[in-house]
């Protein structure tokens, strides 16, 4: 057992790089070639057949890529795009970046992924399309959300900033709908530092993302300082600067070797901390569903606040004191100060986000946690909670 004399400090996230990164980054700025080229198709190439997706686009960010995929399916003024209200900012604003409107939407308490029955209520004439996030890696009910769809005739873009690798009903997240997006952040399942991917089995949105990643020129543009180049280029559209580079896509293609690997490691934590937490009253863990795998990006842990006598602030604060860093995913929507001012947004407007909003947070969680980390943040909950049970 952990005490305070032994405590060892624990931080949020930990990137899992390694020898192999830095040869492969060293190789490319040896090469001369540090832009969008020759790494990033192979990347994008291995990215597809890892995920099951005819097309991969490399891009910047996963907000570019959500914007971009906003853009292929025609997203105009006036339009409306349904969000659920606990996620990240990025998948809201990028609705208003083409003068949209982000309709929010309540989540599954169960879950903490967009109510299906709500977002059919905030259905409208104007309703385009539907971004359904992948909350902490856990796929949406994506059965229910194509029926939803199909239905009005909705576009459904993926947000699966968390969701690599994970998969519904067998099939990997990537290959499913029509347009999915991945994040690359340096706290990522994969990380390229910054960057995303955009997966498709549409190949006219394939074509027009890569067009429009790379400022609307036409698309072997990237070649022309190459010896196989021309001078010559066509801008076909008013498009974007949201291309990957290869020094980036170095550090991708060797994280999605170690993709499967990672995953097993932070499922292997997952277990360790449901095992721990599963006889504290006071705690409850995530839900896997039986039809799903999860990425296990986060580890969101849900205080019973009824059974305690400090609240999920005050829980991270001693935490904290005990060696181990936590933090918060996420802070809806509708209470931020953009979203009230510009759509009309209040408190009280999505109760069950603001009930599980104020008691979870997220633990630890990345694959080269080592085994005295682990014993840290799980004796740093137990000890708190038994230091604060009413």
């Amino acid at each position: 057992m952990n005490t305070k004399a032994a405590m060892i400090r624990v931080p949020f996230h930990a990137a899992a790089m390694g020898e192999e990164e830095v040869r492969a980054v060293s190789d490319v700025i040896r090469s001369g070639w540090l832009t969008m080229g020759a790494r990033t198709f192979e990347f994008e190439r291995q990215f597809a057949a890892y995920v099951g997706a005819p097309y991969a686009i490399a891009v910047s960010s996963c907000t570019a890529g959500l914007h971009l995929c906003l853009e292929a399916i025609g997203i105009k003024p006036g339009d409306e795009v349904l969000v659920p209200t606990t996620t990240f900012t990025a998948t809201a604003e990028v609705v208003t970046y083409l003068g949209a409107r982000p309709v929010l939407v309540d989540i599954d308490a169960q879950t903490l992924n967009l109510n299906v029955i709500d977002a059919a209520r905030k259905i409208t004439a104007r309703t385009r399309a539907i971004i359904p996030v992948h909350f902490g890696g856990q796929p949406c009910d994506l059965a229910e959300i194509r029926e939803l769809a199909e239905m009005h005739k909705l576009h459904v873009i993926e947000d699966a900033a968390h969701a690599l690798p994970a998969s519904y009903r067998g099939k990997p997240i990537g290959s499913i709908s029509e347009l999915t997006a991945f994040s690359f952040y340096a706290t990522k399942t994969l990380s390229t530092g910054e960057g995303g991917m955009v997966t498709t089995s549409n190949e006219d949105y394939a074509r027009r993302l890569q067009v429009m990643r790379l400022h609307g020129i036409s698309r072997d543009a990237w070649k022309r300082y190459s010896a196989e180049g021309s001078w010559h280029y066509e801008v076909i559209e008013a498009g974007y600067k949201y291309n990957l580079t290869d020094m980036q896509s170095a550090l991708g293609i060797v994280q999605l070797s170690k993709c499967d690997a990672m995953n097993q490691s932070r499922s292997d934590i997952a277990r360790r901390y449901t095992e721990a937490f599963r006889s504290v009253d006071a705690l409850e863990g995530p839900q896997v569903l039986p039809d799903r795998n999860t990425s296990w990006h986060l580890y969101v842990l849900r205080l019973r606040l009824g059974a305690l006598r400090i609240d999920r602030a005050r829980f991270i604060q001693e935490l904290g004191e005990r060696g181990v860093s936590a933090s918060v995913h996420f802070i809806p929507l509708h209470l931020q100060p953009f979203y009230q001012k510009t759509f009309d947004y209040k408190e009280g407007d999505f109760p069950v986000a603001e009930q599980e909003y104020q008691r979870c947070l997220s633990l630890p969680l990345y694959p080269t946690m080592s085994e005295e980390e682990v014993e840290q943040v799980i004796w740093a909950v137990r000890d708190v909670v038994s230091s604060w049970i009413k």
